[in-house]
């Protein structure tokens, strides 16, 4: 037995319905569409099992029920775009770590080496203790930002 049922008023059912048909809509967005839709138990909608409406668009079960549940959770016309992210971004390098950088990377370079590398800029603020760890690419992303070349 599903454990979150989708029941859709004519309104969101004509919308749905809109958005599946059209051609320039997000791939994702007409996907979702298509399964409220195809699952919608009122008295108007077909209400498919899981395992039809998965095989019917290609897509699993699970993905049909966490779909249901989010569209049940902020409606189905919200559940037609992608969750808001989560995730949290902490910064490397922050307005001194980069000042670090850009003094280390105009300094002279380690002897036995002509030039500085991303990836010796990048081992050298580790060693410095000004990060725990930083990968060459935020290095190198740091540098262009700033408009230095190591070159």
């Amino acid at each position: 037995m599903k454990k979150y049922i989708i029941k859709l008023s004519p309104e969101e059912r004509a919308e749905l319905t809109a958005v599946a048909n059209k051609q320039r809509v997000d791939a994702q967005a007409k996907l979702r569409a298509q399964v409220f839709l195809a699952s919608d138990a009122s008295n108007n909608g077909p209400a498919k099992t899981d395992r039809i409406i998965a095989s019917e668009v290609g897509l699993t079960v699970q993905t049909i029920e966490r779909l249901r549940a989010w569209a049940t959770e902020v409606g189905p016309i919200a559940a037609l775009k992608r969750r808001p992210s989560t995730r949290v971004f902490t910064r490397k390098l922050d307005g001194r770590g980069e000042a670090k950088l850009i003094v280390l990377a105009k300094q002279q370079p380690p002897v036995g080496h002509n030039h500085w590398t991303l990836q010796l800029l990048a081992d050298r603020l580790v060693e410095l203790r000004i990060v725990d760890s930083i990968d060459d690419n935020t290095v190198d992303r740091t540098l262009k930002k700033m408009n230095l070349s190591l070159t």
